[in-house]
């Protein structure tokens, strides 16, 4: 569970360790498990078969399965969650393994607390990865509603070759187990590129990420000029190469904007105007979606407010008891998704990168290559580090609640009790199916 969806800083590995120490394992097992719960029930896979919508791609961390201190040894109940998402309503699933053992990327939604994807450096993480996805084969090879397995999101290689490698490997294991499963792989730089990829492997789909600048309250506003679809076309026509040239099913796994929010953004009439902007540019997208005939899965189905087709209530209990800290991330710009300007934070980070770009001419040239340095710092500074050291500080939020409030907090997840994104899912809705 990527941090912005839920609020907590950093990564997901500490902040479920700082709310262990905090909550007592009871508390702690009852507050995740019901988390998990309302997060996705029947009410949700209604809702998006009521879009028209057909699948949706299911994020996990194999944490869920396996112990660093105990590897290659199922949890108990590893499967209970996963089993409950799959075959409801007639949505299909993408098991999607978005954290794997040593971290696939050095970022945070890898639950990568280091900046070193040591996945790639150490072939037993890529065994252990294996191994996995052989547990997750045996347990879903006779599902029907099952869409296949998205081995690893968002890979960062720095070599680039290891990647369609590993592939390789994992796809006879898989096949070994379940020959009939489609495989979904991500090119490489979080899944952008595509080096030294020069076969095409049977029953796969290559998948892509499109997120746009245009989306990201960074980002140049969209207007819907020609120059701006055009752009958006070709970003979409570079990442989709290797699909194009081979001839081979293409999905994009991930898009779409960060919303603006009254009370982050100038207000009610402010974050229509902005909102309206972007749900323009997803509309395009989509179009040049169509035009390309590509499946897509929106990113993301619920959240606390930030990019969800449904999102919680801002009078939810849950957002009653971490609204103090989601003040203090934004204005610490410890969110990479949504993070807004700030000029006490650009006081410290500014400086630091001139002088890294002074000392080290090269440093904007680092991998992965979309990454300046000031993404660099930003990232290791705030979002990596200074959260990091805040995971405590948000665990106490819930450290005098009781077994009844904590369930009534992770209640506000229930589909009953979510805004639906109306704008959003309009637009979702309109292009559900290729036409033509």
């Amino acid at each position: 569970m990527e941090n912005f969806i839920t609020g907590y800083p950093g990564s997901e590995s500490r902040h479920r360790a700082a709310m262990l120490e905090t909550l007592g394992p009871e508390k702690y097992e009852l507050f995740f498990n019901k988390f998990l719960e309302y997060f996705f029930m029947e009410a949700d896979a209604k809702f998006l078969a009521s879009n028209g919508l057909n699948c949706l791609r299911v994020p996990f961390n194999y944490h869920h399965f396996e112990d660093d201190m105990n590897p290659r040894v199922l949890k108990k109940d590893s499967f209970k969650h996963l089993d409950r998402v799959c075959a409801k309503e007639g949505i299909y699933t993408i098991l999607d393994m978005h954290t794997v053992p040593g971290g696939q990327n050095p970022d945070w939604h890898s639950d990568n607390c280091t900046n070193y994807a040591a996945f790639w450096d150490h072939k037993d993480f890529q065994d252990r990865t294996i191994w996995l996805w052989e547990q997750l084969a045996a347990r879903y090879k006779d599902n029907p509603f099952v869409a296949g397995y998205n081995p690893i999101n968002e890979p960062c290689d720095p070599k680039h070759w290891r990647l369609p490698i590993f592939y390789e490997r994992v796809e006879r294991a898989i096949r070994a187990i379940d020959p009939n499963h489609i495989l979904w792989l991500d090119g490489n730089t979080m899944a952008m590129e595509w080096k030294f990829f020069d076969k095409v492997l049977p029953n796969c789909v290559y998948a892509l990420h499109d997120y746009t600048t245009m989306g990201f309250p960074w980002g140049e506003t969209y207007t819907g000029d020609v120059a701006q679809k055009t752009k958006l076309e070709q970003q979409f026509i570079r990442k989709a190469q290797f699909m194009i040239d081979h001839k081979v099913p293409c999905w994009n796994g991930e898009f779409g904007p960060v919303y603006a929010q009254p009370h982050l953004d100038g207000g009610e009439a402010r974050t229509e105007e902005i909102n309206k902007a972007r749900y323009e540019v997803l509309g395009e997208q989509l179009r040049i979606y169509d035009k390309h005939r590509i499946h897509w899965t929106i990113w993301l189905y619920k959240d606390i407010g930030m990019q969800g087709m449904v999102h919680l209530s801002p009078t939810s209990p849950y957002l009653r008891v971490i609204a103090p800290f989601l003040a203090r991330k934004t204005a610490l710009q410890l969110d990479a998704w949504g993070r807004r300007p700030n000029a006490s934070v650009d006081a410290v980070i500014h400086p630091l990168v001139d002088w890294i770009r002074k000392a080290a001419p090269n440093s904007d040239d680092q991998y992965p290559t979309p990454w300046d340095t000031e993404r660099q710092m930003i990232r290791v500074v705030n979002q990596m580090w200074v959260a990091g050291c805040l995971q405590g500080e948000f665990a106490e939020l819930f450290r005098n609640l009781g077994k009844e409030e904590l369930e009534e907090c992770v209640r506000s997840f229930r589909f009953e009790e979510c805004v639906q994104r109306e704008g959003l899912n309009r637009i979702l809705e309109e292009h559900a199916r290729v036409l033509g």
